[in-house]
């Protein structure tokens, strides 16, 4: 099973956090997710929004198009990607 998944022209990411890395991007893919390195604490929804906004950054879209859609207070999140306009090389098409 794949980590992502396409709806339509939006795509479904299954992560899996790593909050307070030294850098932030993708590292290994575990199985049916994707790891996910942040620099931002998981304290007081820090993480989530510095998610959101790297995630809108590697994808080249707004903030408000980058959804969680399910693990808000976890670190396994599911997450909606609205029309992303570029591709990281680990996601085809």
């Amino acid at each position: 099973m794949s980590f992502y998944e396409w709806q339509g022209k939006d795509l479904i990411i299954r992560l899996k956090v790593q909050p307070r890395a030294s850098d932030d991007g993708f590292a290994e893919i575990m199985d049916d997710r994707i790891k996910l390195k942040l620099t931002a604490p998981p304290i007081d929804g820090k993480a989530n929004r510095h998610l959101t906004r790297c995630l809108a950054k590697l994808f080249k879209v707004p903030k408000g198009q980058v959804i969680i859609l399910s693990g808000e207070t976890g670190r396994e999140k599911r997450v909606r990607i609205v029309g992303p306009r570029v591709l990281p090389g680990i996601i085809q098409p």
